[in-house]
């Protein structure tokens, strides 16, 4: 029988599973759980990009097979998009690439360039792909933790020193999920810095660029000086357009990177279905009306889930930025960790969020609430919780 699979015992189970399980059994028992754990976005595609893409897959001489680098008027409208928003100039032909969303670009480009036993550097809580990323290639993941009380230049720096080969790569991410934590635009100069006298690739996702509240202006990456020489930037479409299921996002930056990527996906598939390609021209050059839209809806969702929390006695902060709030377990449950307090909000409040420790034992004290359900919803969300408090 088959069953020596060394990369996949590198992969530890699950954990978001023990509760996705456990939401469906009391599921299928008739219980309205609500469930505000994966991000996964319930707003509509705005109609115009919708209308493009029917329109689109209409023509058949689009139904063939596309370029795994994304179509040239895509690559061009992405480097419109990054001149409109951050005034960074972007080659479409040596410094982008499309790709079959964030998650797709991020783990071949961390294919194409780790090697087993390059060791990648990412923050711990942090999203799976990032760490796990490096483990599907055969790297070595040393884990900087982040938080209120860290200092993440200290932490990083004393990684470097106590890391024997030099670390190769640091994945980051900002506006970051799950913690919500925001940076201004001297964050990235030090990491720029840092990575550049250090010798390390910088990847950073961008894929909660729009979704900022209260005045906040996220920094790109690109905008600052010498960050090309050292990295990349990853955006999505699926939050800012709500474009989840669509799977289209880009990478831009270092012609080396970019070419690195481009050649390995040659290999891998022949690009997004050309249709979707097509309609993502129209959402990254149109009118921005439909992002404030999404963002607004969002704002108020994290308004009522935050207000109402505070309201029954569990303090917490408004995030400034995703599409997430990263919540402190209440004290008289924080010895319970992450998945016990998880599972009993299931039973008891009938609301399922994610553990704070499926995305780094440094997340266990929190649980993440998804702004995926609308606010009436939400309320009733808040209503369940209040019985445990």
């Amino acid at each position: 029988m088959i069953r020596d699979f060394p990369r996949m015992g590198r992969l530890p189970p699950y954990v978001f599973k023990v509760v996705d399980t456990l939401k469906m059994e009391y599921r299928r028992k008739g219980e309205d759980i609500i469930d505000l754990g994966m991000g996964n976005p319930n707003i509509p595609t705005p109609k115009h990009i919708v209308n493009k893409l029917v329109e689109a897959a209409k023509n058949g001489r689009n139904h063939r097979y596309s370029a795994s680098a994304g179509i040239t008027k895509l690559r061009e409208a992405i480097a419109h998009w990054y001149k409109r928003r951050f005034q960074v100039e972007i080659d479409p032909r040596r410094e982008a690439i499309a790709t079959i969303g964030a998650k797709e670009g991020l783990s071949h480009l961390v294919l194409a360039t780790i090697s087993p036993g390059d060791v990648v550097f990412s923050p711990n809580p942090t999203y799976p792909i990032h760490p796990y990323s490096a483990i599907i290639a055969g790297g070595d993941v040393r884990s900087i933790p982040i938080g209120p009380d860290r200092d993440f230049f200290e932490d990083l720096l004393s990684a470097t020193k106590q890391t024997w080969p030099n670390p190769k790569m640091l994945i980051i991410s900002y506006p970051h999920n799950p913690t919500t934590a925001v940076v201004e635009r001297a964050f990235f100069e030090k990491i720029v810095e840092f990575c550049r006298e250090h010798k390390i690739i910088v990847i950073h996702d961008f894929a909660y660029a729009d979704l900022v509240y209260d005045g906040y202006r996220p920094p790109s990456f690109m905008q600052i000086e010498g960050a090309k020489e050292v990295g990349v930037e990853i955006f999505s479409l699926s939050k800012s357009y709500s474009m989840a299921g669509w799977r289209v996002g880009f990478c831009v930056g270092n012609p080396e990177l970019i070419g690195a990527l481009t050649r390995l996906k040659s290999y891998l598939d022949y690009g997004i279905f050309q249709p979707i390609q097509i309609a993502s021209i129209i959402a990254l050059k149109g009118s921005d009306d439909c992002v404030r839209e999404i963002v607004d809806e969002y704002k108020k969702r994290r308004d009522v889930l935050v207000d109402g929390l505070n309201r029954v006695g569990w303090y917490i902060e408004k995030p400034r930025g995703t599409m997430f709030v990263w919540a402190r377990i209440p004290d008289q449950y924080l010895k319970m960790g992450s998945v016990e307090f998880s599972k009993m909000l299931i039973k008891t409040a009938k609301v399922a969020v994610s553990p704070g420790m499926g995305f780094g034992e440094y997340g266990d004290d929190y649980v993440r609430f998804a702004l995926v359900e609308n606010p009436h919803r939400i309320r009733q969300a808040v209503r369940g919780i209040k019985k445990i408090l």
